[in-house]
């Protein structure tokens, strides 16, 4: 089991950058496969990233290619999340989820392990 809690979120012009944090404790973090969800209000938790146990491979959703960047540091039980060129449309609870297998990496159900969230809010 691991335990995580996000945090870096916050207020920021559409436009601007935020980088989230995830913080996991337990010392088979390496052992992971990590992703990011958001959620917005009324909507249902949503894929946004994931990145492989070394870290060499990351997946991506499409709505935030080339402007999300996932990354983690096993010595540090840490996996962020750099959020460029934020749109009104990322305005979110993100959520940091974690696996011990891989498959279908964007599916939510397949993730037993959360955090409790940041929220990320972009203005327009």
């Amino acid at each position: 089991q691991v335990q995580l809690v996000e945090s870096g979120g916050g207020l920021v012009q559409a436009g601007g950058s935020l980088r989230l944090s995830c913080a996991a404790s337990g010392h088979t973090f390496s052992t992971y496969i990590m992703g990011w969800f958001h959620q917005a209000p009324g909507k249902e938790r949503e894929f946004v990233a994931a990145i492989s146990r070394s870290g060499a491979t990351t997946w991506y959703a499409d709505s935030v290619k080339g402007r999300f960047t996932i990354s983690r540091d096993n010595a540090k039980n840490a996996v962020y999340l750099q959020m460029n060129s934020l749109k009104p449309e990322d305005t979110a609870v993100y959520y940091c989820a974690a696996r011990l297998d891989g498959s279908r990496l964007d599916v939510k159900e397949t993730y037993p392990y959360w955090g409790q969230g940041t929220q990320v809010t972009v203005s327009s």
